[in-house]
């Protein structure tokens, strides 16, 4: 991907008039000044406001939106840190344009002391909230299920079982094979309770300071020595980066799953799965079911050389029981999605012919 310096020396090295690059964007964008004033709009945003650029031009945004609106909030903290900062599930709200909810994402124009950019992202954020939401609700549906199950399957197939056994006692040798079944069938249901029944425990996790590079350490060591002997890694740390508020087990049995997925996903030869991580700064989502927002600056990526994930799965791939395995159980992801719930993070995944990328966006410690 290109930086914004070269992007810069392009557009600057060529006869191209830059607000036509701007007027091409598909996303609404827009410049303020030191006062909060219109200094440039994009027709994506005249469009979006349902004004044109010469009615916009040096009125405040405040003829627009109440002071109040999340979006001068966004806009000083971005001034006071000399920094971009994004924020989903902005809603904005106008007698103009209805109800929109967006993304937005805000930054400094250092050539220009109180200047800064505005991007707006509605199709973006209705991606985002969709990843966050599917995987939340697949950890809650889930988490009943197991407690039904738990109660309403285990103690019927102790029942079944030890009838089985009783007949097995009088049965001739050929009704013993099928007693044997019976039995046989009980215990592999049990057991696929029991897997699920570590879903049904809502209490709060513990948490502490986790040094999220020591796990992907470990993760990788026991992947090298036991299933992903013939993949090759790569691993892109930010050393800066500071410590996760999580727990460190369920960080592992997470990563660890998602490494075992990757590696069931590239070729048996020349298999490649990389680990990163990086800090992104200024990036908050909202909690279901409250108000309040959470900051989730840690990100930590594993990318696949695979063929992808089907088209058709993309949609309900943390639901429960939803596998591209002949033998998969489709609780590995389940899980997965439960952790970061529990976590108050967030996962998403981008997905084509090439590979498949998890993004796991995590809280720091305080």
């Amino acid at each position: 991907m290109m930086s914004a310096q070269a992007l810069r020396r392009v557009i600057s090295g060529s006869d191209i008039d830059h607000s036509a690059i701007l007027n091409a964007l598909s996303e609404p964008l827009f410049v303020l000044d030191d006062g909060g004033r219109f200094v440039y709009v994009n027709l994506a945003a005249e469009q979006f406001l349902g004004q044109s650029s010469k009615t916009l031009l040096s009125r405040p945004l405040t003829d627009l939106l109440s002071a109040d609106h999340p979006i001068f909030m966004l806009v000083e903290q971005a001034r006071a840190g000399g920094h971009s900062i994004t924020e989903f599930g902005v809603t904005i709200e106008t007698p103009r344009i209805g109800t929109r909810l967006v993304a937005v994402d805000v930054a400094v124009i250092s050539e220009h002391e109180g200047h800064v950019v505005v991007a707006l992202h509605e199709r973006s954020i209705e991606r985002k909230l969709d990843h966050q939401l599917t995987h939340r609700s697949a950890a809650r549906s889930i988490t009943g299920m197991a407690a039904l199950l738990g109660h309403e399957i285990k103690n019927p197939l102790s029942g079944i079982r030890g009838a089985a056994q009783l007949l097995e006692a009088s049965a001739d040798q050929g009704d013993q094979v099928l007693t044997r079944l019976i039995c046989e069938e009980a215990d592999r249901i049990v057991s696929l309770v029991d897997r699920m029944e570590m879903f049904a425990d809502d209490r709060p996790i513990e948490r502490g300071a986790v040094n999220i590079h020591e796990v992907l350490g470990h993760v990788r060591r026991l992947a090298e020595t036991g299933f992903a002997g013939q993949v090759t890694f790569h691993e892109s740390y930010d050393p800066s980066l500071p410590p996760v508020y999580g727990n460190r087990d369920l960080l592992i049995q997470a990563l660890l799953n998602l490494v075992k997925n990757a590696t069931e996903a590239v070729p048996r030869t020349g298999g490649e799965i990389r680990l990163a991580t990086r800090y992104q700064q200024g990036v908050r989502l909202a909690v279901p079911g409250g108000g309040s927002r959470v900051d989730l600056p840690l990100v930590v990526t594993i990318q696949d050389s695979g063929t992808g994930i089907p088209q058709d799965l993309r949609a309900s791939l943390f639901d429960p029981f939803v596998t591209t395995k002949p033998a998969g159980k489709g609780l590995g992801l389940a899980l997965v999605a439960k952790v970061l719930g529990d976590h108050g993070g967030t996962i998403e995944f981008d997905s084509d012919e090439k590979g498949t990328t998890f993004r796991l966006m995590l809280p720091k410690a305080p």
